[in-house]
């Protein structure tokens, strides 16, 4: 396959480009940065072009291999997205011509006609990709693999970490769920305005997962996967475009930001952070949003981001307002049945109340079957056995939280914690 041409070739030596070539490591640098920003667009792009999902995908990934191949010696190009979609779209268009006869029998994916005018919000290929992955005849699981997986560029294996499942159970999963999408004939498109109230709740979960796996990754050594933070912050602002007026859209992309304003932070335990470090442009944002959300009923994301102002908004981890968090905690409890609501629940009393009121809570939850290979379930008894003074059993807490925890960045702050409840034992 010849390279693209026009704009989206490599340039060499023109405005914004890198040269003639690049080094490795900006190359490196570019390509990463590409696939954080444009890995959904090319898919979706491409999934426009064919109505084929498994193609879509495999043109995406010849298209990232193509830049590793050509960017080296012909340079970075001016549009990066550009270039890898134009690449993308003509593998696609080899591969239609060969198996144009077998594809005339292959359910494909609805596509309609689409002006060209990018003018709407409905012409972005991002928001089709996701209501697509996100359609209700789905299952949630495999809503949320299918996301990870063609929208954020996730790859199986640590889709499959998350779910604690193998990676070829997964591959399985997500390969039915593609199916489905074809020949339940689910069309790629964004929902009509009378259809988003009963989907966009769909979409939100799924991209608050997506958002919860990035902020806390469940493999690898990265204490935050940046990529999948941007990316689900980008779409849910997308959401919020499409529909301005929807506060629970609001309350989402509030938790969102509250939260990620503490990114720069997240290597150390909320207590030690320095908060001079926070994004306060991010913070501020997110309480103006929050106050959207909040201007009737609320819903968990409205609750969960009021949790997070109150965090935003103390001056210091001394400061924080342990009885309005529990109140909090309490509230969203009764919106959303979650194990882990009740765990953050049970530590919001023993902020509030003391340790021994914080251990009881902690143990009076810790029988939930979702908690038992959760890592933070023990780190909270842990914390609290500390400040007990019951330094053996906090650090067989500690341990066995560093025994189940999945990033490697998060084992090893859990057994730097042992052996300082060890020495003390």
């Amino acid at each position: 396959m010849s390279p693209p041409s026009g704009a989206a070739r490599g340039a060499s030596g023109g405005p914004g480009s890198a040269g003639p070539s690049a080094a490795p490591d900006v190359v490196h640098a570019a390509l990463a940065d590409a696939h954080r920003s444009e890995w959904a667009a090319v898919v979706a792009a491409t999934a426009r072009l064919t109505g084929d999902l498994d193609l879509a995908e495999e043109c995406a990934q010849e298209a990232f291999t193509r830049a590793v191949d050509l960017w080296p010696s012909r340079g970075i190009p001016d549009r990066p997205g550009a270039w890898l979609t134009t690449v993308a779209a003509n593998r696609a268009r080899d591969v239609l011509r060969r198996e144009t006869a077998l594809r005339r029998r292959l359910p494909l994916l609805v596509r309609e006609d689409l002006p060209d005018d990018g003018a709407s919000w409905h012409s972005d290929d991002r928001l089709r990709l996701i209501f697509t992955c996100c359609h209700p005849a789905l299952a949630r699981e495999a809503q949320v693999a299918l996301t990870l997986r063609l929208v954020c560029g996730v790859s199986t294996a640590d889709i499959a970490a998350a779910f604690l499942l193998g990676e070829s159970a997964m591959a399985a999963r997500v390969t039915r769920a593609k199916r489905k999408i074809a020949t339940a004939r689910i069309p790629f498109r964004v929902p009509e305005a009378w259809e988003l109230p009963e989907r966009v709740g769909v979409v939100c979960d799924v991209l608050y997962l997506v958002f919860t796996v990035g902020h806390a990754p469940p493999s690898g050594d990265a204490v935050v996967r940046a990529d999948l933070v941007e990316e689900s912050i980008a779409l849910t602002r997308m959401l919020r475009g499409l529909l301005p007026a929807d506060r629970s859209v609001a309350g989402l992309l509030a938790l969102m930001l509250l939260i990620d304003a503490r990114r720069d932070t997240r290597d150390e335990l909320l207590a030690d952070q320095d908060r001079s470090r926070w994004d306060r442009a991010l913070i501020d944002e997110g309480l103006g949003l929050l106050a959207t959300a909040s201007a009737g009923a609320v819903d968990r994301f409205a609750i969960s981001a009021a949790i997070a102002a109150v965090h935003a908004q103390a001056p210091t981890w001394a400061d924080t307002d342990w009885t309005r968090i529990a109140v909090l905690y309490r509230l969203l409890a009764q919106a959303w049945q979650s194990p882990v609501v009740a765990l953050n629940g049970a530590v919001a009393i023993g902020m509030r109340d003391g340790p021994a009121a914080g251990l009881a809570a902690v143990d009076a939850v810790a029988h939930e079957p979702a908690l038992m290979r959760y890592p933070y379930l023990p780190a909270a008894r842990a914390a609290f056995l500390m400040d007990l003074g019951r330094w053996a059993e906090a650090a067989d807490a500690y341990a066995e939280a560093a025994r189940l925890a999945g990033s490697e960045a998060e084992r090893q702050r859990l057994q730097e914690q042992t052996a300082r409840a060890r020495s003390l034992a």
